[in-house]
């Protein structure tokens, strides 16, 4: 994550290829759903492909591709976001919906990677909504445009379709996620929040000494990163009052040598058992994607280049109305390293595991 300051700042002809990917989409898109071949359903104009579209190869992920703003546009503010659905998704068939949103200073394209939750859609039947800020740092401004992606999914797709929806967000992502999920609007359908960096609802973890993208020796987090870093913290400490899923997700290396919590109030809350270890996850394969851009020095705690892993699951059992809480930790990781599969498809097992149906019911 990154301060507004810093990640307004990037490269010109970057913002430029974006620029020209957003408007090249926009003459296409379609705002409604309709039978494709075989009668499957195609979603807002997006073409199902596999693999999906615009997606990297396992490794070296061409630079214009990585910032690629999507291919749908958004028909009231005309803004452009990334739509992956099972291919062969059939007429009133029921799908678990995600909103997944970027970091700041990163794009939608960026996000479908480091989480690449898009390679499990057909055989968990999601459907995942990636977004953009045209700054690439959420505010309150962005509102009305991710409710209107939600709004045209749920209309497409059928309230009573949608078994759960879930947030998903990456650090600054996360903590937009944090936030809206207590708006009016989000509130009384948001079934489930997958923090991905993005903090820890009942007791955050502390940062590592040296988090943030590299510095030189001996200088310390800019002041506006720490002040927002203290605004989000103070928000976590706020538990909000509709009950969710909650999945917390970090790096071994950006927290603190005290770890992540033994205890959660959002679990106390939701009146689950005591935390336990679940079986880890091993991965032999790496993520897509790291921050290229700040590995000269390099900082472990930031983030390194991709590689294979491992992670700790815990979990909360016996939660009110089988709701879930987990915290999973991924050994030897910063903060910006792509996922790798075995996890990402733990995290997912997470999210259909737990009960949904807010849509459903037009609460």
């Amino acid at each position: 994550m990154t301060n507004v300051k810093s990640v307004i700042v990037l490269l010109t002809a970057a913002a430029t290829m974006a620029i020209a990917a957003w408007s090249s989409a926009s003459e296409s898109a379609r705002e409604s759903a309709t039978e494709g071949p075989d009668d499957f359903v195609e979603l807002a104009g997006a073409a199902c492909s596999t693999p999906p579209v615009l997606h990297c190869p396992d490794a070296d992920c061409p630079g214009d591709r990585v910032i690629n703003q999507g291919p749908v546009v958004e028909m009231k503010t005309r803004r452009t976001y990334f739509l992956d659905y099972p291919c062969d998704l059939e007429p009133g068939e029921p799908v678990t919906l995600v909103l997944s949103l970027h970091g700041g200073g990163s794009y939608g394209n960026w996000q479908r990677h480091y989480f690449p939750i898009m390679d499990y859609k057909d055989e968990y039947r999601l459907v995942i909504a990636t977004p953009n800020s045209p700054i690439r740092v959420w505010t309150d401004a962005d509102d009305a445009y991710l409710q209107n992606i939600v709004d045209s999914l749920i209309e497409q797709l059928g309230r009573h379709n949608i078994e759960a929806f879930w947030l998903v967000g990456h650090s600054q992502g996360g903590m937009t996620s944090n936030r809206i999920l207590r708006t009016d609007y989000f509130k009384n359908k948001v079934d489930g929040w997958l923090s991905l960096s993005g903090g820890r609802l009942g007791g955050n973890p502390g940062r590592a000494e040296s988090f943030g993208p590299p510095r030189a020796p001996g200088a310390s987090m800019p002041s506006e990163m720490a002040a927002a870093f203290a605004a989000a913290r103070e928000l976590l400490r706020e538990l909000p009052a509709n009950e969710l899923s909650f999945i917390y997700t970090t790096g071994e290396r950006e927290i603190d040598h005290a770890g992540v919590p033994q205890g959660s109030d959002w679990a106390t809350k939701l009146g689950c058992g005591e935390r336990v270890a679940r079986a880890g996850v091993a991965d032999t394969k790496a993520g897509y994607v790291f921050d290229g851009t700040r590995q000269n020095p390099p900082n472990p705690a930031w983030g390194l280049s991709p590689a294979p892993g491992t992670a700790n699951v815990f979990e909360y059992p016996d939660c009110r109305d089988g709701r879930v809480v987990a915290d999973v930790v991924r050994l030897g990781k910063g903060h910006t390293e792509g996922l790798e599969p075995n996890v990402t498809e733990a995290l997912v097992k997470l999210i259909v595991a737990a009960p949904g149906g807010r849509i459903q019911r037009g609460s």
